[in-house]
C-alpha cells in the first residue's frame, strides 16, 4: 500500500476517535466542587464546624448550598443542616463556620444529601454541585455521601 492510499484510512480513524473522546475530556474540563469538614471546635454550647468550599468546575455560581443531615453517637439523625455557601466564581474558595447546639463527640457522621441551591450566573438550576462534588473531613466525623 502506498503512503497515499493509506491517508483516507488514518483521517477516518482519526474522525472516528474525535466522535469517542470529547466525552470523556468535557467531564475532565468541568473539575470538581470540593466541600471540606476542614475542622470542629468545642465551644460553649456545642460544636463549632468549619466548612471549605472551593468551585474547581469552572462554572460561575450564584447560589450554593447543601443539605446535611447529622448522626449522633449512635448513628440516629438527629438535625439536618443547610449549608450556605452563596456566590462562588470559578476556582473561588469560601470559609463557612456553623454552630451546631451539641458536642463535637455527639456527632459520628454528616451525610451531604443534595445540593440545596445550585444555580449558575445565568440563572439556571445545575447538578454541577453534586455530579462534580468530592467532599472530605480533616475531623474525626466522617462527611460525604
Amino acid at each position: 500500500m502506498t503512503p497515499f492510499a493509506t491517508r483516507p484510512l488514518l483521517m477516518a480513524g482519526a474522525l472516528a476517535l474525535s466522535l469517542i473522546v470529547p466525552a470523556p475530556l468535557a467531564a475532565q474540563e468541568a473539575g470538581e466542587f470540593t466541600l471540606e469538614l476542614n475542622n470542629t471546635e468545642a465551644v460553649e454550647g456545642g460544636c463549632r464546624l468549619t466548612f471549605v468550599a472551593q468551585n474547581g468546575t469552572g462554572t460561575a455560581l450564584d447560589q450554593t448550598s447543601y443539605d446535611v443531615a447529622v448522626f449522633d453517637e449512635t448513628g440516629t439523625v438527629s438535625d439536618r443542616l443547610i449549608l450556605e455557601f452563596g456566590r462562588l466564581a470559578p476556582d473561588k474558595t469560601r470559609v463557612v463556620q456553623f454552630l451546631l447546639g451539641r458536642g463535637c463527640g455527639q456527632v459520628s457522621r454528616l451525610l451531604l444529601n443534595d445540593a440545596e441551591d445550585c444555580v449558575t450566573s445565568a440563572g439556571e438550576d445545575s447538578r454541577i454541585c453534586m455530579d462534580a462534588l468530592s467532599a472530605s473531613s480533616r475531623t474525626d466525623i466522617l462527611f460525604g455521601g
